[in-house]
């Protein structure tokens, strides 16, 4: 059976574990039964021991195999990761959502798209990535009770995404940590403000305040003085056409949403800036979770 799972940009400023959208960057896994244990990797991680001995999606795949079937089988798992590492670009919500469709698949035991992001939920807790990955499009997503509930808007094709992506990690674990335990009043406020604005005006198809909406001061600074070259990322992204310029998740990425005409000159200007950093142009996908015979 043939996987394939979308990149995301989540958090989007002031959302944060709550907005997400999906990019056009995915990963496939192709999984075969077989009589031996075996996992091959293309691109991303293909150097890695730890990703072949102590692969996630394999951990992950067995366990619910086995709650599912009460065995331990063997497979063949060939992985084709397109999505940076440890970028802030939802590489590991598309292991987690890919590894769990894949065991009810082989399992044999159809599941639909809202089992696979709740019980992702059990492995990836907060919702802003997990949930694009599934569906596509821009999400908007809270946890109640162990479960997700979430609203999917399609992303338009006059819209593209323009990421750079710095040659640099950046742990979401620790970036987390580094974030502060309380938040004052005025601070909450100024982001759900913000956020709910955000959602209004990408439902409405209203690109034009999204500079004003992506503005945050739940995590982006603290995170971005990681890696100071993102604040000046986000002023000549700004600078020069995108609607709205945000960290991508926990980072390194810095996304950037723009009209599909002004797409290619902002590309350009950001290499001219950053060459030592990729800068990429993504369409967004709408689609998400997708699986098939292979």
């Amino acid at each position: 059976m043939f996987f394939s799972v979308p990149a995301t940009s989540a958090n989007m400023g002031p959302g944060f574990d709550t907005l997400g959208v999906a990019l056009s960057l995915r990963n496939e896994m192709d999984v075969k039964r077989s009589k031996f244990f075996s996992v091959s990797i293309r691109g991303e991680g293909r150097n890695s021991a730890r990703m072949k001995s102590g692969n996630i999606f394999v951990s992950i795949f067995n366990e619910q195999y086995k709650n599912i079937t009460g065995r331990k089988d063997s497979f063949r798992f060939e992985f084709s990761n397109n999505i940076p590492i440890s970028r802030g670009l939802g590489s590991s919500s598309a292991t987690i959502i890919s590894a769990v469709k894949a065991a009810y698949e082989m399992a044999g035991v159809e599941i639909s798209k809202e089992k696979v992001l709740n019980i992702a939920l059990t492995y990836e807790p907060h919702p802003d990535n997990i949930t694009p990955a599934v569906h596509g499009g821009f999400n908007v997503a809270v946890v109640e009770d162990a479960r997700v509930f979430s609203v999917k808007k399609d992303m338009p094709s006059s819209l593209k995404a323009v990421v750079v992506i710095p040659n640099v990690h950046m742990s979401t674990n620790h970036s987390r940590g580094a974030l502060p335990k309380r938040y004052s009043k005025e601070e909450a406020v100024f982001n759900i403000s913000h956020s709910s604005l955000m959602s209004a005006l990408l439902f409405a198809g209203n690109y034009e305040m999204l500079r004003v909406a992506a503005k945050d001061k739940f995590h982006q600074d603290i995170r971005m003085k990681n890696l100071p070259e993102l604040f000046e990322v986000q002023r000549i992204a700004l600078d020069n056409g995108a609607l709205m310029s945000t960290l991508s998740g926990s980072g390194s990425s810095f996304f950037s949403m723009v009209y599909a005409d002004d797409a290619l000159r902002l590309k350009r200007i950001l290499e001219g800036s950053f060459g030592f950093f990729r800068v990429e142009i993504f369409d967004f996908d709408n689609d998400g979770l997708i699986c098939q015979k292979s």
